[in-house]
C-alpha cells in the first residue's frame, strides 16, 4: 500500500545525500524503508572493472538484510550532474529479483515521464514473474525470526 510519507522522506533522504557525497558531477543514492521504519541509504561502489561494480541500491538491501528487517520500500534516484534534476530509476531486473526476497508486495519507486514521484509494487513490474511456476514454500523468502 503507497504511503506519501514515507514515499517523500525516502526521497528527501536521497538527495540529502547526493549531495552530501557528490557535490558536483554525477551523483546517485538509493534508500530502503524497512517494516521497523528504519530507513537504510547507500551508494553505488566506484570500480576501475565496471563488471566488478554492483546497483545503487546493494548496499542498502544488505543493510537491511543484515538486521533481519523487512523490505517495504525501495527507491533509487540519480542526477547527471549539479545542474540537473533528479530522476528516479525503476529497478533494473537484477534488483528486481533481489527486492523479490522480502516478497512481491514491496514498494519501488518508478520512472515517470513527468518526473513525479511513483511508486508501484514488484508484482506490477513483474505480472509473470518466473516464480509463479512454484508453491510459496520452496522459494528462498524473507523469514521473520520469533
Amino acid at each position: 500500500m503507497r504511503n506519501p510519507e514515507i514515499e517523500k522522506k525516502m526521497y528527501e533522504l536521497a538527495i540529502e545525500l547526493i549531495e552530501q557525497r557528490y557535490p558536483t558531477g554525477w551523483g546517485g543514492a538509493a534508500v530502503i524503508h524497512t517494516d521497523k521504519d528504519h530507513y537504510f541509504t547507500s551508494v553505488a561502489i566506484e570500480t576501475a572493472n565496471g563488471s566488478a561494480g554492483l546497483c545503487i541500491e546493494v548496499g542498502a538491501m544488505c543493510e537491511a538484510h543484515k538486521y533481519n528487517e523487512k523490505v517495504t520500500h525501495c527507491l533509487c534516484v540519480t542526477r547527471d550532474d549539479e545542474k540537473s534534476p533528479y530522476k528516479i530509476l525503476s529497478p533494473c531486473g537484477i534488483c528486481q529479483e533481489r527486492l523479490h526476497y522480502w516478497g512481491p508486495q514491496v514498494q519501488v519507486g518508478v520512472t515517470t515521464e513527468n518526473g513525479e514521484i511513483l511508486f508501484v509494487e514488484l508484482k506490477e513490474l513483474q505480472p509473470y514473474h518466473w516464480s509463479k511456476a512454484y508453491p510459496a514454500e520452496e522459494l528462498d523468502h524473507y523469514i521473520e525470526n520469533a
